[in-house]
């Protein structure tokens, strides 16, 4: 008797362990290849010369920072431009960068979180994500308390902080497949 239930025990992990894996290969063949990766369209030719910049006003937009509506974020600046229709910046903000800056070139917004603990521990709100970069998750958010503190440089962190006003801004504006353009 003691056999039989073994055996019969055994025989339902075994058909339970199939059918998990069958499960988890289903959803994994049904996740978009391009979900957390770059954009194809990321412009290589962007990564090689910083775009023109007024100089007599410096939180003018870019040129060569893209079309139609968008964010654009230059990473020599630590600034952000929210790019309405026609042209028409609506918003533009200092950001503090993390120790790992996104190549640049053109992206997609890919996910969002309303509240959540920031990868250096920090309690963060409007999490705003566009890339990976060698496996660390690179977005805007804001830190609750407010704070903009550069992050530890002995750490890889991909969270670009706002102040919570600009984070708010962000979240209205950059919804999932908003586009993202990255600038030096």
């Amino acid at each position: 008797m003691a056999r039989s239930s073994s055996g019969f025990v055994a025989g339902l992990t075994v058909a339970a362990v199939a059918a998990v894996g069958f499960l988890a290969y289903q959803a994994s063949a049904s996740v978009p290849d391009t979900l957390g990766k770059p954009n194809a369209s990321a412009t290589p030719k962007a990564s090689t010369s910083k775009a023109p910049r007024d100089k007599k006003n410096p939180a003018a937009l870019p040129g060569r920072s893209g079309s139609g509506e968008r964010v654009v974020y230059s990473t020599d600046d630590d600034r952000v431009w929210l790019v309405g229709a026609g042209n028409k910046v609506r918003r533009t903000f200092e950001v503090t960068p993390g120790t790992v800056d996104p190549t640049p070139g053109t992206y997609a917004v890919t996910t969002r979180a309303g509240s959540v603990t920031g990868s250096d521990g920090v309690q963060i709100e409007h999490l705003v994500r566009f890339t990976l970069v060698n496996g660390v998750a690179i977005g805007f958010s804001a830190a609750v308390d407010g704070s903009t503190t550069a992050p530890d440089p002995s750490k890889k962190l991909g969270g670009i902080r706002t102040s919570r006003a600009d984070a708010d801004v962000m979240w209205e504006f950059a919804t999932v497949g908003e586009k993202v353009v990255v600038i030096k």
